[in-house]
């Protein structure tokens, strides 16, 4: 959790503020996962602080929530060529993806259940990056990955 909450500070994902007023804040949870290896046995302990993004309203937290994909049948036709011609393929993941996404709109949260700021209990955040579960996220880190 603490590494979570480390990859957000850095990539500066919110700033504690009053909530205004007319706006509501959204909840949000910790996933945790226990990744294995591939003989069984414990790799690491995974937390991810996920938004309550069920509770966003259409047209008031998000406008638009489109991404492209990509068909499995696309990735099998681009596996086989590099099959047969024999070539290297490499991959990469994106550990943090979604806190690059850059929000449009206004979206405030609750702070993270645990790690509540002392003397700053009444604050909120109020989110600059997507994260987890909001209904935007995938969109957001869309268009930052294609700029």
């Amino acid at each position: 959790m603490k590494g979570e909450l480390e990859s957000m500070k850095t990539n500066k994902v919110w700033d504690l503020v009053d909530l205004p007023s007319g706006h509501k804040a959204i909840g949000n949870k910790w996933i945790l996962k226990v990744k294995r290896k591939s003989d069984g046995s414990i790799e690491r302990h995974k937390a991810r602080l996920v938004a309550k993004g069920f509770t966003q309203e259409a047209g008031i937290d998000y406008k638009e929530t489109f991404s492209l994909v990509v068909k499995f049948t696309s990735i099998r036709l681009l596996l086989a060529i590099v099959a047969r011609l024999d070539l290297e393929l490499h991959q990469m993941d994106v550990k943090t993806a979604f806190l690059n996404g850059e929000l449009n709109e206004e979206i405030y949260m609750e702070q993270p259940i645990g790690f509540v700021v002392k003397g700053q209990e009444k604050k909120i955040c109020k989110l600059n990056r997507s994260i987890y579960g909001l209904k935007q996220s995938s969109r957001q880190w869309y268009l930052r990955f294609h700029k």
